[in-house]
């Protein structure tokens, strides 16, 4: 289609902007072919009207779909212009925080300014071995790339890092090496690749300096060639340098910096070594202080000296050269404070001892005068003569700056040449890398010489790059096979012709150096006279005529012509030159003697140089015979020699592009200047690859990913099987220009501004689409709400009819109602009337009635009264007059009781006015106040006894009152003798007042008393009161204490117990920690072993020639030997036969220690002997007696006798047997005295029974043979005569000797006496048992009997029962009795059961002993007796050997041994066809034997032969998963062995009481169990790296770029860094793929026979294998971070915790270990907008630190266009909540971490002795025992 049409309403382009060089802008209306004008509305919401040119008629260039933008590919872009790309690098670096971004071939580095999180070795391992289009943009992707590059095509590869000062050429170029230096690793022990690291920080000390621009720029181009050998790993490397700014050590600009070393030097001034350079503040120094900025924010230059010196010491400068390095450096600091006075205008001195000329002199070892002298005159030297002239004071300071320059260029390549030798490779190179580090184009407002060779070189740079990439596009396009068509690209070759060629500025230069009297001047004349109005790119400029201007490819620059012709000379009076070489400091003419080597102070390196393989690249050495006449040249002419071998040496190579863009002029983090950008993006070539590619096909698609992407603008019958031709038929409908794209052979290529057209269509389609369905879901919306309103507005009528037919009805009901209620209200009112006038009626009459009979009553009334009065008045008279004559009585009775108690109270008063009885009640009473004042809890008490004294005083009183009432009456019938004492009434009547008046005062005291007590009570009781008051405060006060220490206890014991928690969890994580550490450590010891067999292997294959090919190994790769090895670990297979010889004292300290704990054994075991040997002489001395006694015997025929006695022996032996068997089963048999299980029918009494039973039977026969043999003795003795024949005595005295050897008869005799008796005791106690048997059946019997009693009693109840009742009840009592009868049984069955089982154990105990005796027995036997014994069959009776669990072999078959069973065994056979761990339990069967024998040397090298032998068959073989599988189960389970029959109790709690006898006896194996436990590490270890090989490839594939649902994620354009296809072709690996392997791990290892718990730390770590790589690349691939990729992955992660769940291991932690992938998955798809979404990612994202949420988010991409970035000011916001986070810096997740590994005790259950050697094995050598 024609581009216009892409101008369309609301269509987006870019207009020109003077401030941010392009501005975006919407159009408002159509663009029409012919409009002048475009109607525009820029961002901010202001309309324009952009003007077309009238000439050209070129419309804007059109901004990308913002589904584009942040591409990681600028390629990938569908418009490729000027501000596509400079919007799409501000994008990435402002808003994402992304430095690194692609353009074709070339990696854009935008300097943050700013320290970034993603040059850790995580970082590198996660690029290590991808794709470059894999991951997203990196100096680490440029580096794999090259690395693969060389070790694929094997072509030595070139990284050349450009940019302006400040860009950061020399950290990209850092960065880059580190890589190197990190996945290849170094072929040496000298560690070159941190030599190679090391060289940097030397190179910029002395080479590095603060600019304007730049802190740390490079002041030189430097070319670094690494070196590797045949299996890629780094083996040394060369530099090269390229034009130092030697002005700078003599001249710095305002705000900047000579080089570094100086100030480091001045900053470590006070260090006692530097006393004697007499150093100062830079300040000081004139060399140092111009800039006037000698100190760098944030640099330590001190510091910095440290690292320089500690990198110098790394390379192998000595302190003594060191020393003299700083010393030269010293002397040129003192050197420019030296200070010329004028004579006159022609000559000039310094003055007399002129202080820092004079520590110069010092420094340098050389004379003062003369140099002195040699700095104020020159040599002049003539054809005829030479004569000395003395020269002005400004030719002075420029000679001594001369000499202070030409010094340090010295010493810099002094220092280059010495890095380059350390860096020298010891062998031969095989390839190489080189990293080029060199200036960027540059212009400044004076440019002079130096800006005028870096511009030089960056043309003939720009060059190469052009032709690279031009041939790059070249290349694709044959490759695809499509029509090529040339593309114009800038060719800057005329501006190099107009610099190098001849009569070029470089030639006329030259020519007029050699001049006489050449000038700046005459030679800008040249310049005109040659090249002005001849070259378009050589201009004048118009006010000056001394300067010119060059048209570069990226600029015109002004170049002053003064200084070039000095500069390119650079001169220096050879007379000073002399004086220091006649030095006596031994570096300094060192430096001087190298000159004449050296081709330049500018020029390459020649030393360090290795001739490369497979290049032609010229050297870099000069031919000797040319020395003189190469230091004549001048500076200009050795740059151009130089700069040519290095483009020799980029165009033999395969180059890479970085270019780094500095972003702003003032150094801010991430400040993006549009201007400065744009700039440098016209001068580093960034904008050329862009148009090269966009003057051809730069959109390419595979055609899967063009039918994925554009499947919905297909239609059904458009799908063809071939995606080739269905794409192909699509697009000729879509694009009818058939120029606009081509097809190739894997791929569509497209014209600049397709693929936006096609994305165009697309968003149209599915706009299209998105519409219908919204009308579709719109109509149907509408139609189901019209349908509710309906149901709603019938349903509304329903009711609404319903409620008026309601009111209706109601209606009529109320007016019945009310008619019924009226006729009730109207007969109501009539029935009230009619009732109130009848009740009126009524009351009248009731009233009238009761009033007459009230007034009847009323007189009836009165009458009864009177008659009452009248009776009472007369009683009251007559009462009357009796109390009259009454009280008269009373009064004369009164008056005498008088008299006669004034009698008697005379007395009382003489006894009451007693003084002591008043004391006594005071002092009583005194007391009791004090006891009550007192004691508190004693008032109630004594209140109490107040009361009964009170009370004892009334009783008193009442006497006292009776004995008056006595004495009246006495006083009555003592008329008469009263009235003759009437004297003593008068004193009575005064004692009785008297007594009167006493009591009147007891009275009142009484009352006083009482109040008192009162008043006491109520003190008493309100003091109790407030006791009790107090009583409760206390009490409450107790409560709130108790209650206090209560909580203060709960929360003590919570908080120790949050303590204990936390201490046990910091614990376990320190366990976890050091157990970690540990393992890191065998892994690290292991690796270091491992490359010393390499080295090892390597000398010997250095002696045999060597094979070719090459490897490149990882990085990480390890080893798989253990940390613990002895002496015969390292023994190969031919030597071990040699190391069995060897004593056991030249072992490791392992045996040492085994030796000295089986000392001991030894000592006890020669006790043994001792004892042992002790008995044997005893039992020797009783046979010398029994030969005596036999003596004395009569002889007997030998053959004879030896026979009998031959069978004696043998009956004794079976006679012992059988007693032991019989004492036995009587054992067992007393053991078990249940009923149930002797009693008579029991299965274990029958075994028993019939045993006994062939016992006795066995025993019969043996006591018949022993009468025989007895009878036969006796008739023997009977029939044997003594003879006189020679020949029978001889034979008689032959036999007895033989018999007298033995001391047979004797204890053949004993023997059967012993038998005998022995025979009689065990009939003896068969009978008792057999009577004991008997007796149980009677008692069975009755229990039988009762039985059948209570069952006819049974019976005849149920027959009188009733028929029904009576079945029911036989129904009932026959269920009750089955029930019992079951219980019963099943008690007995499980009774019998055990005793079974205890019996078989018993049983096997007899026949092992029974076999032990039966050797016995045929070790005794000697072999002449075997030989000389007749044949004759006896039967005796043999049971079936019980085996010990112990396997025998001989001590040469140990390597068979372990050749058959560990190194030639296949672990898939053994482990489908034999029992898990088979080979484990073989071993240690075969230890035990050893153990058994007590043979240390046996154990000791059994298990390390073991030990060695498992190491080398997974170093054979350890990239097979089902090997160190199989071996990491066997040496689990041979480990769980060693521990379960330690004989440690802690091990043997599960054991059997047979495993519990198969005990280890003599030796203790804990520390070989340590060793096996390393050794499991390892294996383990092992392990986990071959999953992680195995898997590695699948993930990244499986989990994130395979669509597991189809069609939810969509393509993106690509650019020309191809990404992997998300589309799963053939190879391609999927979560199926990953689920499978899992799988096939899982079922291996279950095979294996591998303990669960360690099947689960395995499955956990692969799981975190998983969870780790995917997160790592999730969060360094932009293309992957979107909504849909987090639904893949949450999809993804389901299905493995699916697999997790249907393999029972959810709760192995594997599930946690996926936290983070899940939560990353989470974050791609919640809504991130508000802050309430920040909230939740915050409170949701636990397990992902705070740097990985801002990369996510930074790296969300929308798909499609439906999708909303994510805002800059959302990120802020999330970071500003994290920001209290404490949480690592670290991006990625460590994907090499290994959990720590335990072993927990896992016993087996399977007997020793049950185990069967299959013939499979080859282990026919070994026997059972």
């Amino acid at each position: 289609m024609a581009a216009s049409e892409l101008y369309t309403k609301y269509a987006r382009v870019w207009i020109p902007d003077p401030e941010e060089v392009w501005k975006s802008a919407e159009l408002l209306k159509d663009y029409k072919p012919g409009d002048k004008v475009l109607q525009l509305r820029l961002e901010e919401g202001k309309d324009l009207e952009y003007c077309l040119d009238p000439k050209t008629k070129e419309l804007p260039p059109l901004r990308n779909p913002d589904i584009l933008v942040g591409e990681n590919d600028l390629t990938a872009l569908s418009y490729l212009h000027e501000p596509a790309v400079l919007h799409n690098l501000k994008v990435r670096f402002i808003d994402s925080k992304l430095i690194y971004t692609y353009c074709g071939i070339v990696l854009v580095a935008i300097n943050p300014y700013e320290q970034l999180p993603i040059y850790g070795e995580d970082i590198i391992n996660a690029y290590s071995g991808q794709n470059m289009g894999d991951m997203d943009p990196h100096i680490f992707a440029v580096a794999e790339e090259a690395y693969k590059q060389m070790a694929r095509d094997e072509r030595n590869q070139s990284i050349i890092v450009s940019g302006e000062s400040g860009a950061g050429k020399t950290v990209s170029a850092k960065y880059a090496m580190r890589y190197f230096a990190t996945v290849s690793g170094s072929a040496s022990e000298a560690n070159v690749e941190e030599k190679v690291l090391a060289s940097n920080p030397i190179m910029e000390s002395i080479g590095n300096a603060k600019t304007t621009r730049n802190d740390n720029s490079s002041r030189f181009g430097k070319y670094i060639e690494i070196g590797f050998d045949k299996r890629y790993r780094i083996i040394g490397a060369n530099m090269r340098t390229y034009l130092l700014e030697k002005s700078r050590v003599v001249f710095q600009a305002e705000e900047e910096r000579n080089y570094h070393i100086f100030y480091q030097l001045c900053a470590s001034a006070a260090l006692p070594e530097f006393k004697t350079l007499r150093l100062g503040n830079a300040n000081h120094f004139h060399y140092t202080k111009q800039g006037g900025s000698p100190v760098i924010d944030g640099v330590d230059d001190a510091k910095e000296m440290v690292n320089t010196r500690q990198a110098c010491t790394l390379l192998g400068i000595s302190d003594s050269y060191q020393m003299g390095i700083f010393r030269i450096l010293a002397g040129i600091l003192h050197l420019g404070n030296v200070e010329f006075a004028s004579r006159d205008s022609d000559s000039c001195t310094v003055p007399p001892k002129h202080e820092p000329l004079t520590i110069f002199c010092d420094l340098m070892g050389v004379e003062y005068e003369e140099m002195a002298h040699w700095l104020c005159h020159r040599k002049l030297a003539t054809a005829t003569e030479t004569y000395i002239k003395p020269i002005s004071k400004l030719h002075a300071i420029n000679a001594r700056d001369a000499l202070a320059k030409h010094i340090y260029a010295n010493l810099f390549n002094w220092i280059v040449d010495h890095v380059n030798k350390a860096l020298h490779a010891t062998v031969k190179q095989h390839s190489f890398i080189g990293v080029l580090d060199i200036y960027g184009f540059e212009t400044f407002e004076i440019n002079s010489f130096e800006q005028f060779c870096i511009n030089y070189a960056n043309e003939k740079l720009q060059q190469q790059f052009n032709m690279h990439v031009f041939k790059l596009e070249q290349e694709e396009y044959m490759k695809e096979q499509i029509p090529w068509t040339l593309i114009d690209f800038y060719d800057n070759q005329p501006c190099i012709n107009l610099i190098e060629a001849k009569m070029g500025v470089l030639d006329l230069l030259d020519e007029e150096c050699k001049m006489p009297k050449g000038s700046d001047d005459s030679w800008a004349q040249k310049l005109y006279n040659t090249h002005l109005n001849k070259c378009a790119l050589f201009e004048k400029p118009r006010l000056s005529n001394k300067a010119f201007i060059i048209k570069h490819f990226a600029d015109k620059v002004e170049y002053q012509c003064e200084g070039f012709l000095e500069k390119n000379k650079d001169t220096v009076y050879e007379e000073q030159i002399k004086v220091l070489k006649s030095s006596k400091f031994k570096l300094l003419p060192e430096l001087f003697q190298d000159e004449e080597k050296v081709l330049s102070p500018t020029s390459a390196t020649p030393s360090g140089r290795v001739p490369l393989s497979r290049t032609a690249v010229k050297p870099a050495k000069a031919r000797p015979g040319q020395a003189s006449k190469e230091h004549k040249k001048t500076v200009g002419h050795q740059f151009r020699n130089s700069l040519h071998l290095l483009m020799e040496t980029l165009n033999a190579t395969t180059p890479h592009y970085v270019r780094c863009i500095k972003p702003n002029d003032f150094k801010f983090p991430f400040t993006f200047d549009e201007k400065r950008a744009v700039q440098q993006l016209r001068a580093c070539g960034v904008l050329e690859t862009i148009r090269i590619s966009a003057a051809g096909f730069p959109s390419r698609w595979t055609y899967q990913e063009f039918f994925s992407r554009y499947r919905v603008l297909m239609k059904q019958r458009d799908v063809l099987g071939d995606r080739k031709q269905t794409c192909k038929n699509v697009l000729e409908k879509l694009i009818q220009d058939k120029d606009k794209y081509q097809f190739g052979k894997t791929k569509i290529f497209f014209r600049a501004g397709q693929v936006a057209y096609l994305e165009k269509i697309r968003a149209d389609k599915l706009r299209a689409a998105c519409i219908r369905i919204q009308k579709t879901i719109r109509g149907w919306l509408m139609r189901k709400k019209y349908m509710r309103m309906r149901k709603a507005a019938i349903t509304i009528q329903r009711h609404v009819r319903g409620y008026q037919a309601r009111c209706y009805a109601k209606f009529l009901r109320r007016t019945r109602a009310a008619i019924t209620i009226q006729k009730f209200q109207r007969m109501y009112v009539v029935r009230k009337r009619y009732q109130r006038m009848r009740a009126t009626t009524i009351a009248l009459q009731a009233l009238l009635r009761g009033y007459m009979v009230r007034n009847k009553y009323q007189m009836m009334l009165r009458e009864h009264k009177t008659v009452i009065i009248q009776k009472h008045v007369r009683g009251w008279l007559a009462r009357l007059h009796y109390r009259r004559v009454l009280k008269a009585i009373v009064y004369l009775q009164c008056c005498y009781r008088r008299m006669m108690a004034k009698r008697e109270l005379k007395k009382l008063k003489i006894e009451a006015r007693s003084v002591e009885r008043y004391k006594k009640l005071h002092i009583g009473l005194e007391n009791k106040i004090m006891q009550l004042q007192r004691k508190i809890d004693e008032q109630n008490k004594e209140y109490k006894s107040l009361l009964e004294k009170m009370s004892n005083l009334e009783i008193t009183y009442s006497t006292e009152t009776e004995k008056l009432r006595n004495d009246v009456e006495r006083l009555r019938m003592s008329e008469e003798e009263a009235k003759n004492a009437t004297n003593r009434v008068i004193s009575l009547q005064e004692e009785i007042a008297k007594l009167r008046k006493e009591l009147h005062q007891t009275q009142s005291e009484k009352k006083t008393i009482e109040e008192w007590a009162d008043k006491y009570k109520h003190d008493t009781e309100q003091l109790v009161s407030e006791l009790k008051e107090q009583n409760t405060l206390l009490k409450t006060e107790k409560e709130d204490l108790n209650r206090r220490i209560h909580d203060q206890a709960r929360e003590i014991t919570e908080s120790m117990e949050r303590k204990l928690v936390e201490e046990t969890k910091q614990l376990e994580l320190d366990l976890n920690d050091e157990r970690l550490r540990y393992q890191n450590l065998l892994n690290e010891f292991s690796r270091l072993e491992e490359r010393y067999d390499d080295l090892k292997d390597e000398m010997n294959l250095m002696v045999s020639i060597p094979k070719p090919g090459h490897k490149r190994t990882d990085s990480t790769h390890s080893s798989n030997e253990s940390e613990y090895t002895f002496s015969s670990e390292i023994t190969e297979a031919e030597d071990l036969p040699v190391r069995m010889e060897e004593p056991s004292e030249k072992k490791a300290p392992l045996d040492m220690s085994l030796f000295l704990k089986l000392q001991k054994r030894v000592t006890e075991l020669e006790q043994e002997k001792q004892s042992l040997q002790d008995e044997l002489d005893r039992k020797e001395e009783q046979a010398l007696r029994a030969k005596a006694k036999e003596e004395e015997r009569p002889p007997m025929r030998g053959a004879e006798l030896e026979y009998e006695s031959l069978k004696r022996q043998e009956l004794e032996s079976e006679n012992k047997k059988l007693k032991n068997e019989l004492n036995e089963l009587q054992k067992a048999l007393t053991e078990t005295r249940a009923p149930e299980v002797t009693a008579p029918g029991a299965p274990a009494y029958r075994v028993l029974l019939d045993q006994l039973t062939s016992v006795s039977e066995e025993l019969e026969v043996r006591k018949e043979e022993v009468l025989i043999l007895r009878s036969q003795l006796v008739s023997q003795k009977e029939a044997i005569q003594p003879k006189n024949t020679m020949t029978d005595a001889t034979l008689l005295l032959e036999d007895v000797q033989k018999m007298k050897d033995k001391g047979e008869i004797a204890q053949a005799y004993i023997g059967l006496k012993e038998t005998n008796r022995l025979l009689e005791s065990q009939l003896q106690s068969q009978k008792k048992s057999h009577e004991n048997e008997l007796e149980s059946l009677r008692g069975e019997i009755q229990s039988l009997k009762e039985e059948n009693n209570r069952q006819q009693q049974l019976l005849a109840q149920n027959l009188q029962l009733p028929p029904e009742a009576r079945i029911e009840a036989s129904l009932q009592h026959e269920i009750t009795r089955l029930t019992n009868e079951n219980l019963d049984l099943m008690e007995q069955l499980e009774k019998q059961d055990k005793t079974v089982r205890k019996l078989k154990k018993q049983l096997k105990v007899f026949a092992k002993k029974i076999g032990e005796l039966e050797v016995g027995q045929m070790e005794n036997i000697s072999p002449g007796q075997i030989i000389d014994e007749p044949i004759r069959p006896v039967n005796i009776p043999r049971k079936e050997k019980d085996f010990q669990g112990m396997l025998e072999y001989k001590k040469e078959d140990e390597q068979k041994l372990v050749k058959n069973l560990i190194l030639e065994l296949k672990p898939r056979g053994v482990a489908v066809n034999l029992i898990p761990g088979l080979p484990a339990y073989i071993l240690f069967m075969c230890v035990r034997h050893a153990d058994y024998l007590n043979d240390d040397q046996k154990v000791r090298s059994l298990l390390t032969s073991t030990i060695n032998g498992i190491k080398k068959v997974l170093k054979k073989r350890g990239d097979d998963f089902e090997t160190v599988s199989f071996w990491l189960s066997n040496t689990c389970r041979f480990l769980h062995c060693l521990k379960q029959y330690s004989g440690e109790e802690g091990f043997m709690k599960h054991n059997t009481p047979r495993q519990n006898e198969h005990c280890l006896t003599n030796f203790d194996l804990a520390e070989y169990r340590q060793v096996l436990s390393d050794l499991a590490i390892q294996i383990y270890q092992q392990l986990v790296r071959v999953l992680e090989n195995i898997l590695q490839p699948m993930i990244v594939s499986g989990m994130l770029e395979h669509e597991t649902i189809q069609g939810v994620s969509g393509v993106k354009p690509t650019g020309l860094r191809k990404r992997t296809s998300s589309i799963a072709d053939e190879g391609t690996y999927t979560l199926d793929s990953i689920i499978r392997q899992l799988n096939s791990f899982h079922s291996v290892m279950c095979q294996h026979g591998m303990d669960p718990e360690l099947i689960k730390q395995v499955v956990k770590q692969m799981f975190y294998i998983i969870g780790a790589v995917t997160l790592n690349n999730l969060l360094l691939r932009k293309d992957m971070c979107s909504w849909s990729k987090g639904m893949q992955i949450r999809y993804n992660v389901s299905q493995l915790e699916e697999w997790l769940r249907d393999k029972n291991l959810m709760n192995s932690g594997a599930k946690e270990t996926l936290e983070p992938l899940i939560q990353a998955a989470q974050l791609l798809q919640v809504k991130k907008k508000t802050d309430e979404d920040a909230e939740a990612i915050c409170s949701m994202c636990n397990a992902l630190t705070t740097a990985q949420i801002v990369k996510v988010l930074n790296l969300y991409t929308p798909v499609n266009e439906f999708e909303e970035r994510v805002l800059v000011s959302f990120i802020r916001t999330i970071q500003v909540r994290l920001r209290d986070r404490k949480d690592s810096p670290q991006l990625l997740m460590d994907a090499k971490h290994i959990f720590p590994v335990t072993f927990p005790f896992n016993p087996s259950s399977l007997a020793l002795e049950t185990i069967q050697i299959p013939a499979s094995l080859g282990l026919g050598f070994i026997s059972r025992v």
